[in-house]
């Protein structure tokens, strides 16, 4: 009964990534949630707690695949359908999307310990996703009668992708959300939300990768490389419903900016962020951050 319980949570926790991580709306702010209302009991593994953040670390790694396979033929240099003008500009983009991953891994390597100990609170989760949502709707509204300068991925020249890095590096912050701030700025400096959005997943890959495999590594020198099979279980399952999860909210979500704006996920995040400050003042939940 007990493994059946942590099996249910770790289903739960692949649904939320899947959905959290690439909406607008901070997959951060919902797994501490999750983990104040119905967390994954550590006493049942061996590695504890260290194993429960090796589930979120493991679920988010997940997603990522879930990128990599949705945009496998734009992400590949190497497809055969492509001629060789397609296949420069794959390599072209890669360098682009490398470009926007520095800002976050210079920023993330010299401040990680100083986000974690003064960032890493409810306040900060609830202020974010107000502040972010009430971002989006100003930017929304400017861009309401205005045409998109940027339609196209290929568009997005090395400084846009640098600049769409700086953003990515807000993300550091709990509840401002890698995907939110990233769109955000594309749409700031003229991008189309499809164009804005198909960016911002790529340029994921390799720091969220980087993120994840760093965690993983670490766990492993901590507690070796052995699981249970009851873990093996709950990694398994979690991996499995974040990818096909993730897999298709990418794909709703890409069909839906492209004649939908991104006000309503605004609105989610003021409500979200609302409703995490009452349960901070009322004391209903203990939303100290430990994912």
């Amino acid at each position: 009964m007990e493994l059946l319980l942590e099996i249910l949570k770790s289903i739960v926790l692949g649904v939320i990534q899947g959905i959290t991580e690439w909406l607008p709306i901070s997959s951060t702010g919902h797994m501490i949630l999750f983990d104040s209302f119905w967390p994954l009991n550590p006493s049942v593994y061996s590695g504890g707690r260290d194993f429960v953040n090796l589930v979120f670390t493991v679920i988010q790694l997940s997603s990522i695949f879930a990128v990599m396979a949705v945009f496998a033929k734009k992400l590949n240099p190497f497809c055969a359908e492509k001629g060789l003008k397609e296949k420069k500009e794959t390599f072209v983009m890669w360098k682009k999307i490398f470009v926007a991953t520095l800002p976050a891994v210079v920023i993330g390597l010299m401040f990680k310990d100083s986000i974690h100990t003064y960032l890493y609170n409810g306040f900060v989760v609830a202020l974010t996703l107000i502040l972010y949502g009430a971002f989006f709707i100003v930017v929304e509204n400017l861009n309401e009668d205005g045409r998109a300068k940027i339609s196209k991925l290929n568009q997005i020249d090395y400084k846009i992708a640098f600049l769409m890095g700086i953003f990515q590096a807000f993300a550091l912050i709990p509840g401002t959300s890698r995907s939110g701030a990233t769109i955000l700025g594309a749409l700031v400096m003229g991008c189309s939300r499809s164009v804005g959005a198909e960016f911002s997943f790529c340029m994921s890959i390799p720091i969220m990768i980087g993120a994840s495999v760093a965690e993983i590594i670490s766990y492993f020198k901590k507690h070796g490389i052995g699981f249970s099979p009851n873990e093996w279980i709950v990694l398994s399952v979690g991996f499995l419903v974040s990818f096909v999860v993730s897999v298709m909210v990418i794909k709703s979500l890409m069909r839906f900016i492209k004649s939908h704006s991104f006000k309503i996920f605004a609105y989610y995040r003021i409500v979200m962020g609302m409703f995490v400050l009452s349960c901070m003042i009322s004391g209903v939940l203990n939303l100290t951050l430990r994912i």
